[in-house]
């Protein structure tokens, strides 16, 4: 087993191992035969427009190519106003048999202060760059702190420990796709023109918080004070100008670029779109464990990256359609 942490808040994964090897590959999943209302998203027309893509802004990170800014075009499009939810990814599963890439692999990412005390123990696997992310064996979707924990209250809340991968295979199955990064960020605006956040500049309006990220000293002491110390159920908070809710914190969500540090420098002004294979894949919005002091990642230019078989505790995504 070989592991890293990337320079944010999720974690990575590198294996020598072969994920497509241990199991049911995405590329056998096909879309379900009928429409099961119960299972559809809300999904929102994003009407198509130009917008100022990325940003120079002085708290950014330009290593991660958030700039420089420029003018983009994108085509309409439809996009999910939540994140993918257990209740949706269990459906899917029950349908196909899916077997995750965490639990192929046997082991995901869990946050440090969620390791339930009985496994604690026997965690002796702690990448040393992020010691907050420790391995645990058998977690996954279904157990996201590992063995003998659930999702029996969490079912409105997003799925988590999904890889790339496995958000394609879902997208597959429901006749979806993931978003693009220029239509994530696009939408995550919500018709704002340059803004910081999905809803203005100000990250509180008094003490009115708007997304699920740290409140406290990270890693160590989290306040909790918006409400959550993990994830939040995927309507919390108000939605953004398009009714998009959480496009600030609560889990990173899977693009559908490759990522480049040179995107704005080699990508199209029209719809564009990083298809060259880098070994990693483009993730946005943050996560529950973004905190200005160290990963300040929920802004809606901000960008990261992680390999396609990884998984955590605060990664998931959402789904797009093409109008």
């Amino acid at each position: 087993m070989e592991h890293s942490a990337s320079a944010c808040c999720a974690a990575r994964r590198t294996s020598l191992e072969s994920a497509a090897s241990l199991g049911t590959p995405a590329e056998a999943v096909t879309v379900r035969a009928s429409a099961r209302p119960e299972l559809e998203p809300d999904m929102m027309l994003i009407p198509g427009g130009e917008f100022v893509m990325g940003t120079d802004a002085a708290d950014g990170f330009p290593a991660d190519g958030e700039g420089p800014p420029r003018i983009v075009r994108v085509d309409g499009f439809r996009i999910s106003a939540y994140a993918v939810t257990n209740a949706q990814f269990k459906a899917f599963v029950d349908d196909t048999g899916y077997v995750t890439e965490a639990e192929r692999f046997g082991w995901s990412y869990v946050f440090h202060l969620f390791v339930p005390d009985d496994i604690r123990p026997s965690v002796t696997d702690v990448p040393q760059s992020t010691p907050w992310w420790h391995v645990v064996n058998g977690a996954s979707w279904s157990m996201p702190e590992g063995p003998g924990t659930g999702i029996g209250d969490r079912m409105d809340h997003p799925v988590i420990h999904v890889s790339w991968h496995d958000a394609d295979a879902y997208c597959r199955w429901s006749g979806q796709r993931l978003p693009t990064e220029a239509e994530w960020e696009y939408a995550a605006r919500g018709g704002l023109a340059r803004k910081t956040y999905p809803w203005g500049d100000l990250l509180k309006e008094g003490d009115r918080h708007r997304c699920n990220i740290w409140q406290g000293k990270f890693p160590v002491k989290n306040s909790e004070s918006d409400g959550y110390a993990g994830t939040a159920p995927v309507h919390a908070y108000e939605p953004n100008g398009y009714g998009l809710y959480n496009m600030a914190g609560n889990v990173w969500e899977w693009c559908a670029d490759w990522f480049t540090p040179a995107y704005h420098a080699v990508t199209a002004q029209a719809n564009p779109r990083f298809d060259h294979p880098t070994g990693k894949r483009s993730i946005r919005g943050g996560s529950y464990l973004c905190h200005r002091s160290y990963c300040n990642r929920y802004r809606v230019a901000a960008r990261s990256s992680n390999t396609p078989d990884s998984s955590g505790g605060n990664c998931g995504f959402r789904v797009a359609q093409s109008h």
